[in-house]
């Protein structure tokens, strides 16, 4: 584990740190950032994706820079070969995105909504889970009945919830314990 990596792991989290104090208060002050403190921003997170990055032997892999619909920051590593990046079932890659999001706070001062994803990992699993959803809704109308999805984590469980919410024939609900824990969609 790189030195960066671990000084922020057992940094004590009470001591308020950043190497922007300036764009950290007018971030926290609800004011708009210009492009230069955007590409600031944009440029401390690739910097510490790619420090990362180095530990998997990928730290030349292309890194792809957009803005996401919430305003959030998507970083999207383009490489042939980086399965490892996203591990079963999209485990490591959630871990990555923990870990890269720690990593940038402390650096800037302050949490700024950075995603991080592999080959459009998470674009696909998104669509991948909404139409899962609206899938398995029609079968519980169409059965009168529940129908049980897999186990997700909290953020497709919610994407779920978000694709049935507008639809009246049904509700949804969790059940079980993570890492077991999923949604069911229930005929009314």
């Amino acid at each position: 584990m790189s030195e960066e990596i671990t000084e922020v792991l057992t940094e004590d989290s009470s001591v308020a740190t950043g190497e922007y104090p300036e764009i950290a208060q007018r971030y926290k002050a609800g004011e708009q950032l210009t492009d230069e403190e955007l590409d600031t921003i944009a440029d401390v997170a690739v910097s510490v994706l790619r420090s990362i990055l180095t530990h998997f032997d990928a730290e030349s892999s292309p890194i792809d820079e957009y803005d996401g619909d919430d305003g959030e920051l998507i970083l999207d590593v383009t490489a042939p070969d980086l399965a490892v990046l996203i591990g079963r079932h999209g485990r490591t890659l959630e871990s990555l995105q923990v870990l890269v999001s720690l990593l940038v706070s402390r650096k800037l001062g302050f949490r700024y909504p950075v995603v991080v994803d592999v080959e459009g990992y998470k674009s696909r699993r998104h669509d991948k889970v909404v139409s899962m959803a609206h899938s398995a809704a029609s079968r519980a109308v169409r059965q009168h009945s529940s129908v049980s999805l897999p186990p997700m984590n909290a953020y497709e469980r919610r994407l779920v919830h978000i694709a049935l919410r507008e639809n009246d024939a049904v509700e949804t609900h969790s059940e079980g314990v993570d890492p077991e824990r999923r949604v069911v969609i229930k005929a009314l």
